[in-house]
């Protein structure tokens, strides 16, 4: 089948079928993604121990931060790309894929160049202690010195997806996970690195995976593929890229924003263990989250496609499919945090305290996680649809708006339990948010577009 048939069936294919199609292979490919980091924690914590998975909770907002700048190019570019696959310009998306190369390169070594001059001033400011900063320094160093080989891993895989290959990025995500899970004992164990190994790991694995994309996009024969003369910044192309991307970008950076709040609040209410219960909670937080993200990835072309082909039918159905599959996804892991955290957190550590912490942190954090998985559904959908400013705007709600005021406030009535609670509150009120301005939506296009 060619390439640009497989785009066409975007608009042809019932709906049922490719969100299964586009999803699984993208659920697939980010549950092998948030593995990246379970993996890492399990080995560091039973290798390294509990202190190590406190510094590597410190390191969240600085992984949030670089997520930040990689999703505002990645993002960006794979909607606009879907849109101009939905259009059939075929030379713009050439064009789109080069300037996303340049893009994550640039942003990849200026971010990492920045970072490493500031490196241990930016870590206290994140809430690192003498304990923990010289684990957090050394996973950061070899993080950041191979910051632009993950931007171009990240922005590629969501650039195939896009071009209607999802399987060849699932594949790939997946080969990554499972090179890191043997490069980490190597490393940490047998060559002794510690918790610079478990880094090291992660970024050869990815610099493999960059070289398979590389290849796939070399070819002349895909319907999306390098060409030299498009290999140049274009202002049209990067302020599309950026103003779709503005909205992950702002979600991310209001993370980073938000885990500093937490990480310095958790250290002065609770200490270097409470960050490390957090730091166990939001692996297994991430996991569900990404699968959700799996989800919105599998529906987002689907929407983009069909969006820019006007088939406003197909793109509410691919909504409604993709917000029902989330909800599913994060009730089951309602029910896990509700139902063993103690046999979850021991995965990560034996050390007692730092257990019972963690324990604690997934009960309350994930206490209303039933409802985040359409919040999150809806946020992408548009995003998909290039409506970056409602989707900025239910990004910012959450983490600025509800989350940090939250998080200042109740610790001072509850102490260590405020922190933990700010965070299904503010939850609970984002959801509530994104639901009535759905429905806003959904009715504004029932009336102006009737089926």
């Amino acid at each position: 089948m060619s390439n640009k048939k497989t785009a066409l069936e975007l608009g042809t294919r019932p709906i049922g079928q490719l969100l299964v199609q586009y999803a699984l292979p993208a659920i697939v490919a980010m549950v092998a993604m948030s593995l990246y980091n379970v993996v890492d924690s399990i080995f560091i914590g039973q290798g390294v121990g509990a202190l190590a998975i406190a510094g590597l909770a410190i390191t969240f907002p600085f992984m949030n931060l670089s997520a930040a700048f990689g999703a505002a190019i990645g993002v960006g570019a794979s909607t606009l790309l879907s849109v101009k696959l939905g259009q059939r310009d075929y030379d713009i998306a050439n064009r789109i894929l080069g300037n996303n190369v340049l893009l994550n390169i640039i942003v990849g070594i200026l971010f990492a160049a920045v970072s490493l001059f500031w490196l241990d001033g930016i870590l206290r400011f994140f809430g690192a202690s003498d304990a923990t900063l010289p684990y957090a320094h050394d996973y950061m160093v070899i993080i950041l010195l191979g910051n632009a080989i993950t931007h171009l891993h990240l922005g590629l895989n969501a650039m195939l997806r896009a071009a209607g290959k999802p399987r060849q990025a699932m594949y790939l995500t997946v080969a990554t996970v499972i090179l890191n899970a043997i490069l980490d004992p190597l490393f940490i164990y047998v060559l002794d690195m510690g918790i610079r190994g478990a880094a090291v790991a992660t970024i050869l694995s990815q610099a493999v995976a960059l070289v398979c994309q590389w290849w796939m996009f070399s070819r002349k024969e895909e319907l999306v593929h390098f060409e030299r003369s498009k290999m140049r910044l274009e202002s049209a192309i990067v302020k599309g890229i950026i103003s779709i991307g503005i909205s992950p970008f702002a979600m991310n950076a209001c993370a980073c924003l938000v885990v500093i709040f937490i990480n310095n609040s958790l250290m002065h209410y609770g200490g270097d263990m409470a960050v490390g219960g957090f730091g166990i909670a939001n692996r297994i937080v991430f996991i569900f989250v990404m699968i959700t993200l799996g989800v919105c990835q599998g529906m987002q072309p689907i929407t983009g496609y069909n969006y820019g082909a006007q088939n406003y039918n197909r793109m509410l159905e691919a909504l409604k499919l993709a917000a029902i599959a989330g909800t599913i996804v994060c009730a089951i892991g309602f029910f896990l945090a509700m139902l063993c955290p103690r046999f979850i957190a021991s995965m990560f550590t034996t050390d007692p305290s730092l257990i019972e912490h963690s324990i604690v942190a997934m009960r309350y954090i994930m206490a209303l996680f039933i409802i985040i998985g359409a919040q999150m559904v809806i946020t992408n959908f548009f995003q998909s649809i290039g409506s970056a400013k409602v989707a900025i705007f239910l990004s910012l709600s959450r983490q600025l708006i509800f989350l940090v005021p939250m998080i200042i406030i109740l610790p001072q009535f509850m102490g260590l339990n405020g922190v933990w609670l700010a965070m299904p509150l503010s939850d609970g009120i984002a959801a509530i948010m994104a639901y009535a301005m759905i429905a806003v939506y959904i009715r504004k296009v029932k009336k102006e577009k009737p089926f």
